[in-house]
């Protein structure tokens, strides 16, 4: 294997979405290094970043009725019981639900967490407070999902914007059936996803536990049952 394939190897693919922004951050960086060579080194770096933030690496997903895996990377910043948004129709009283905070670090592409038909897609105009904060739950920008499974049951993912972020993209329309880990859409820059979960569902993760979307098991709706496939992508 030559070295050229073996450093293809390690370096995950960008997504689409981010190829005009690694262009403008290219395009600005050659203007830097025409005024002043320090300026454009530093316009480098960020075009760096850029193209490691729009990263779109593969994911290798366990595939089972029940199982219900992390729609985005990063940390599981608050797991607790609330209302979901009204626009989802999913229940007018508290479920379980796990928020994951993406920093800009963070890849920011989203994957279902089940599979199933996409029942509903509801956005709404927001602020742009902290993700990290609870209240932005209620505030922000927000794009919620409802997933329902073969089996009936409905699972509510809301991708919300965050400090820094300024655009939601969807990649499905409603009536669309998605597989378990499909990405569904992305949110530019730091963000949040919150995953709302059937009444007595018990979340798998942990606060301040490192999610790995498509991969981690964030629920388990049918304990009893073994064994697991996986599917990649």
């Amino acid at each position: 294997m030559s070295v050229l394939t073996s450093i293809r190897s390690q370096l995950s693919p960008l997504h689409p979405q981010g190829y005009p922004f690694i262009g403008i951050f290219a395009l600005v960086s050659l203007v830097l290094f025409w005024l002043w060579s320090p300026l454009g080194w530093i316009g480098t770096i960020l075009t760096a970043w850029c193209a490691y933030f729009f990263r779109d690496p593969v994911r290798v997903t366990p595939v089972r009725e029940g199982i219900v895996v992390a729609p985005a990377d990063g940390r599981v910043s608050l797991i607790a019981k609330a209302v979901p948004p009204k626009e989802m129709g999913l229940a007018d009283k508290p479920l379980p639900r796990v928020s994951i905070f993406m920093s800009v670090f963070d890849c920011h592409v989203n994957r279902s967490p089940v599979t199933g038909r996409i029942e509903r897609i509801a956005y709404r105009a927001g602020t742009f407070i902290n993700a990290d904060l609870d209240k932005a739950s209620e505030d922000n920008e927000r794009n919620a999902v409802v997933v329902a499974t073969p089996s009936g049951i409905r699972i509510g993912v809301v991708q919300i914007a965050g400090l820094i972020a300024r655009r939601i993209v969807s990649f499905v329309r409603e009536g669309e059936t998605v597989g378990t880990g499909q990405r569904f859409g992305m949110i530019r820059f730091g963000s949040r996803v919150d995953v709302y979960l059937p009444e007595g569902a018990t979340p798998l993760v942990a606060e301040g536990q490192t999610a790995v979307a498509g991969e981690t098991v964030i629920a388990d709706l049918k304990v009893a049952d073994s064994g697991r496939t996986y599917r990649v992508g």
